[in-house]
């Protein structure tokens, strides 16, 4: 009755053809942890209260490069404060004078149409014709609250790109 324990008395025990998927889960928890805490480092910290938008959110670059317009028209490249005239001499120096590089234009909701269209005139001017709107994803059925862009989910409605439907845009600057 005893010794009857091993079917393969004389082999190797049989191979587990099984993945073992805990440490791939143990890491993407880790890798998560370290997103979360990393996210909120990244964003701009000058307030603007964005309006709404429907368009399809656009890939945003590595560093991006933020115009945002006060309610007092005060202009901020990054989370620094320029001078009006010194606009295109700030964002030359920030892109090392890539006319390419597409420019995030933050406008707080409370601010005109028109004072929004002669910042976009002063990038125009400077040389700058990749100009991307920014404003708060606009929910089906809700309307977004406010906040900064990258913390509440910011969409890109590019100037001069495909209008989609549904989609606000500002129109492409006559050549």
């Amino acid at each position: 009755m005893a010794g009857g324990i091993r079917r393969n008395a004389g082999s190797l025990p049989e191979e587990n053809s099984e993945i073992n998927i805990v440490p791939f889960i143990d890491i993407m928890l880790v890798l998560l942890i370290i997103f979360m805490v990393a996210a909120p480092l990244a964003t701009v910290d000058v307030d603007v209260d964005l309006p709404a938008s429907t368009a399809q959110p656009k890939e945003r670059p590595d560093e991006p490069v933020y115009v945002s317009l006060q309610p007092d028209l005060s202009l901020h490249l990054g989370e620094e404060e320029v001078a009006r005239e010194g606009l295109g001499v700030a964002i030359d120096g920030l892109t090392e004078s890539d006319r390419e590089t597409r420019i995030f234009l933050r406008a707080d909701r409370a601010v005109d149409y028109g004072d929004v269209m002669d910042v976009m005139n002063l990038l125009r001017d400077a040389g700058y014709l990749k100009i991307a709107l920014v404003g708060l994803e606009k929910t089906q059925g809700a309307e977004a609250g406010t906040g900064t862009a990258a913390a509440d989910g910011a969409d890109e409605a590019g100037v001069g790109d495909e209008p989609r439907p549904g989609a606000s845009a500002a129109p492409e600057p006559a050549k």
